[in-house]
């Protein structure tokens, strides 16, 4: 392990930046209330700020990830990749575990890879005439509830119709009673 990748420096290189920036900020306070030493606190903390952005433009940035422990040659560009299942790494993992969890990963990817191919299938859909085929089925529905209303319209009147019906078979049989009361009561033949 180079001396760059170790934890003490990495605390060293935080350190620094942090006493840095709060030297440049103290001397542009300084400056801001023309405080005795302003000048010489500013330009301290600008020169550290300066060589350490220099400094991390040289060491290059840390890699946020360490697949290259699970896959040795992944980090270089004609590498041998071949994973990692001996478990003889410094990690503690053993070759099940690495293949448990890559195991899980393919499956995973699989499934992102199926539900890509489905966002690809649907972005080559042509809409082009959605819009067209839209309005009609707007006219349709509107044809349709005008039916409808209409359709609503003709029970309502098919039930008034019935309901008149029944009040007129009521009126005529009770006519037809009163007819034939005064028909039996005209009749001279007949004996009461």
């Amino acid at each position: 392990m180079s001396f760059l990748h170790s934890k003490g420096f990495k605390y060293l290189k935080n350190l620094i930046i942090g006493v840095g920036a709060s030297v440049v900020l103290l001397g542009a306070l300084f400056k801001i209330l023309h405080w005795p030493h302003a000048t010489e606190m500013l330009t301290a903390g600008m020169m550290t700020e300066a060589f350490i952005f220099f400094f991390l433009g040289i060491i290059g940035p840390e890699p946020d990830y360490y697949w290259e422990k699970l896959y040795p040659g992944l980090n270089q560009y004609d590498g041998d990749v071949t994973p990692l299942v001996a478990g003889a790494s410094g990690g503690g993992l053993g070759g099940e575990a690495v293949e448990e969890k890559l195991g899980g990963m393919l499956s995973e990817l699989q499934i992102m890879s199926k539900s890509m191919s489905s966002l690809k299938a649907l972005q080559e859909v042509d809409f082009s005439g959605t819009s067209e085929q839209i309005k009609a089925m707007g006219g349709f529905y509107a044809k349709l509830n005008e039916a409808m209303s209409n359709l609503a319209d003709s029970v309502e009147d098919a039930k008034r119709y019935k309901e008149e019906m029944k009040s007129l078979n009521q009126n005529l049989g009770s006519l037809n009673s009163v007819y034939g009361n005064m028909l039996n009561a005209m009749n001279p033949n007949r004996q009461a």
